[in-house]
């Protein structure tokens, strides 16, 4: 069967940019702070994901906050889902100090 209708990926990619954006706009790299940051980012970002009221998906929030300091950071994940009622959306923020990434995935469940 599936879904009624399509995940909305582009309103999860606006919630993303906000939430981020504000979060971390301003914000200097500090490890203590970012490590309880990247908590409070995650479940703002998992509530208002679910205030869209999308029925029968579950979400996963996955967030990450790193040092801009000339390194690089590789970042892969896996896992298995249907294609046609599946999806994620993905984000990353940066600003003088620090960059972001935060992903959404949305697994339908029948």
């Amino acid at each position: 069967s599936g879904p009624s209708k399509p995940f909305p990926v582009a309103a999860v990619d606006d919630i993303l940019k906000d939430v981020l954006g504000n979060y971390l706009r301003e914000q200097p790299y500090e490890p203590a702070r970012c490590r309880e940051m990247v908590k409070d980012i995650a479940e703002v970002i998992k509530a208002r994901v679910k205030d869209l009221m999308i029925p029968r998906y579950k979400i996963v929030v996955e967030t990450h906050i790193g040092q801009l300091n000339e390194q690089s950071m590789q970042i892969g994940s896996r896992c298995l889902w249907d294609p046609v009622c599946d999806t994620f959306s993905s984000y990353v923020f940066k600003n003088t100090s620090l960059f972001a990434l935060a992903n959404v995935y949305a697994v339908y469940f029948e």
